[in-house]
């Protein structure tokens, strides 16, 4: 996977600024596991002086998307990916460092090339758990994502 943190970081600043500035960056890529961390700022809070969901799922949704966005890449095919449906379960207040895993590589893996074999769309789950500096996880996202190869005309 040619994808690296700095790459990911660099894109955020140019096309999803407000992740950007709310401070959320990639910290670890590889084939089966993305890392990202933002900490909890006055310009992420909510009024309750805790990270908004928004921000957090913001980090989330990067930890899974980057993993999909790799296997493209990895494919050499243009395929269409999309998140089709998406939830989130919160269990603790989020203060300080905020760090989200995901550990789903392989499942992208088989579905890029289930729909590259078959030509039809494929959904896949995947998750992402975020965990406070004492290692408590305060929320945990779930991400439907749907690849297809794109039509060459």
């Amino acid at each position: 996977m040619d994808i690296t943190p700095r790459k990911l970081n660099a894109f955020l600043l140019f096309k999803l600024p407000s992740a950007w500035l709310c401070g959320v960056r990639v910290k670890n890529i590889d084939t089966t596991s993305c890392t990202v961390s933002v900490k909890h700022r006055w310009i992420n809070q909510n009024p309750f002086k805790s990270m908004f969901w928004a921000v957090q799922g913001m980090a989330a949704e990067l930890t899974t998307g980057a993993l999909v966005t790799g296997y493209i890449r990895d494919s050499g095919k243009k395929i269409s990916m999309l998140v089709a449906s998406n939830n989130a379960t919160y269990t603790k207040k989020a203060t300080g460092r905020i760090t989200f895993v995901c550990t789903d590589g392989h499942l992208v893996a088989d579905a890029i090339k289930k729909t590259i074999e078959t030509g039809e769309g494929q959904t896949v789950w995947m998750k992402s758990i975020g965990t406070n500096q004492d290692g408590i996880e305060v929320s945990t996202f779930n991400f439907e994502w749907t690849v297809k190869v794109k039509n060459e005309k």
